[in-house]
């Protein structure tokens, strides 16, 4: 059984690409956690999506032995991921520890996930070690860095270590550190057990394994636990500590971080965040636990409809792995069956989107993504709406609230005019403009979630040429004026491109849409009206001309009456075939729309 004195839980804070997973991966190698033959790039980062994209999706956790004037330290590095859709878990991550690595990349200084980050680590009282990464590269900036960094901690210039996870520079001050300046966890080992869950993964042959932290009390094998949120009771399998395997233990005690396998078949009944306690002497509940909500809905089609049952056993695998996922079944006209599916953000839905193609070969068509609406009716009745078809009648509606959130953006000065009026456009309101820097400034904004779920993102990295970052939490529900655009073909409305939208952006996307459609849907031997309406009234129109064939092409000379004979015939067969046609939309169409500009 381990001291807890000589105990060190410690996070990483920093933005997406400021070199935390190749930090890390110099540490695993200084206190020899892992051979130098099995060393390789972004050791924690498993998945194939994650090295290709440098990002960090899903948390590790990992334990390290460090020997320190022959004492033994446990050092347990919870990595978190950096982008902001999975912020939930950050705060999980950083709730099970005691101190943080801040680490901001000594090129390109302090981003907005590494503020917010930081701010939920100050939040929780964690002990914060200030690391400059990157030293290494000839354009780094060492001492512009440390006055944004003393500007924002408060800290001395003297406690910020500069490192490079390259060269491995630094390393070694940064686990000393760790042993003077993050304290030992505190927790009784005799009192009732008290664990917080942060992280869970799936595995076939175990079941869910959840990571978890110990604040009180002692877990052996063999004990009766009772999991608080999700109401479950179940016998202690397995413990043990996470090295670069599984390590199984005797017991875990307070301060220690570890798994719990409890033949656990569905990944929903562990919740990150949850606690563990004990079914003989329980303990209350940790605090900060919350259902993680989906923000982003897009429904989800089989390009081909007899793959429909193909993609309902992905999305049931997909969601062993990836709690955070929600999906129910839906018929469209135009797109024959599929999934509406909830996503915490947009990064979410793409790598949804990438790991469907990639681990299972599905290829999906995704709809206009749209986030969920409040709708209050004229009798009362409140409900959410994820979907655009699921509205009420215009006519039944008393008001319509959307979600709406609080963006933080830091950029370079020269580019604070064009970003301005990019959020300005998206119906955002400038709250607050604070110069953390002579050239770069942090900007907020209030805006409307979803105006920012289309192209939101790449319009803002294009016009700020990458130098911007973006940030965002959900502040809550206000009241807007929201219409719900059609699309019509030849009357026929086609529900896959019905948005929400609010009325001052109808008429012009109405307008786009019907232009863009008129490219991408093939001619057909007959006129095609594409139009877009609200309610009865029809606001934007395109034709597809029909394809024609000369039928008096064999009629030369003689009454002008053979000629009208032969085209009225004509006629009335374009008539019939209309009436009975009906137009295909092609894939590109639906893809389409999601780029618009």
């Amino acid at each position: 059984m381990s001291d807890s004195n000589n105990i060190r839980n410690f996070c990483i804070i920093a933005h997406i690409d400021h070199g935390k997973s190749t930090l890390a991966d110099r540490l695993l190698e200084m206190t020899s956690t892992i051979s130098g033959r099995d060393m390789e790039a972004q050791v924690l980062d498993d998945m194939d999506l994650e090295k290709e994209r440098g990002i960090t999706i899903k948390s590790h956790a990992i334990q390290m032995e460090y020997i320190h004037n022959d004492e033994k330290y446990l050092l347990n590095l919870i990595d978190t991921p950096g982008h902001v859709d999975f912020s939930y878990e950050v705060s999980r991550s950083i709730a099970a520890c005691e101190g943080a690595l801040l680490i901001i990349d000594a090129t390109q200084g302090i981003q907005a996930q590494t503020i917010s980050n930081l701010y939920l680590a100050i939040e929780h009282d964690l002990e914060i070690i200030p690391i400059m990464n990157k030293m290494d590269l000839p354009n780094a900036m060492p001492e512009v860095v440390e006055d944004q960094i003393i500007e924002l901690i408060g800290c001395k210039r003297s406690t910020i270590i500069r490192a490079s996870g390259k060269t491995g520079e630094g390393v070694a001050e940064i686990l000393e550190r760790i042993l003077t300046d993050i304290p030992a966890p505190e927790g009784d080992p005799d009192a009732p057990l008290q664990a917080l869950i942060f992280d869970s993964v799936f595995n076939q042959f175990r079941g869910v394994i959840a990571y978890f932290k110990v604040a009180n009390g002692t877990v052996r094998k063999g004990d009766l636990v009772k999991f608080v949120a999700a109401d479950k009771q179940y016998n202690v399998d397995e413990v043990g500590v996470l090295k670069m395997g599984l390590e199984i233990r005797d017991e875990l005690s307070a301060g220690d971080v570890g798994y719990i396998i409890c033949g656990i078949k569905t990944a929903r009944e562990i919740k990150v965040g949850d606690t563990i306690t004990q079914v003989k002497n329980p303990a209350i509940a940790i605090s900060g636990f919350e259902d993680v909500k989906p923000m982003v809905f897009a429904g989800v089609y089989p390009i081909d409809s007899e793959d429909y049952e193909d993609l309902r056993n992905a999305m049931e695998k997909l969601q062993l792995n990836d709690a955070s996922l929600t999906y129910v079944p839906e018929s469209s006209m135009a797109l024959g069956f599929g999934f509406r599916c909830g996503f915490l953000g947009l990064l979410h839905m793409e790598i949804v989107q990438e790991r469907l193609d990639r681990e299972f070969d599905m290829n999906v068509i995704t709809t206009v993504p749209n986030v969920s609406y409040m709708v209050t009716t004229r009798a009362g009745e409140v409900f959410e709406v994820y979907n655009p078809a699921g509205l009420p009648e215009a006519t039944l509606i008393e008001q319509i609230e959307e979600p709406f959130i609080q963006a933080q953006i830091i950029t370079r000065s020269e580019y604070i005019g064009s970003i301005m009026t990019l959020c300005l456009d998206k119906r955002g309101m400038m709250t607050k403009q604070d110069y953390l820097t002579a050239d770069r400034a942090e900007l907020t904004f209030d805006m409307p979630l979803g105006e920012i779920v289309i192209d939101f993102y790449d319009k803002l990295k294009s016009i700020s040429k990458g130098y911007a970052s973006f940030d965002y939490h959900i502040t809550g529900y206000r009241p807007a004026k929201l219409v719900k655009l059609d699309i019509l073909l030849n009357s026929e409305p086609v529900d896959a491109l019905s948005t929400l939208l609010h009325v001052d952006n109808a008429y012009n996307f109405g307008r786009r849409i019907c232009e863009k459609l008129k490219e991408l849907i093939p001619r057909q031997q007959y006129d095609v009206a594409i139009q877009g309406a609200i309610g009865a009234k029809i606001i934007s129109r395109e034709t597809v001309k029909a394809v024609r064939k000369d039928v008096t092409a064999k009629c030369y000379g003689g009454d002008i009456t053979r000629k009208r004979k032969l085209l009225d015939k004509q006629k009335k067969g374009k008539k019939r075939m209309k009436q009975i046609g009906n137009v295909e939309v092609p894939q590109k169409a639906f893809l389409a729309v999601l780029k618009l500009d």
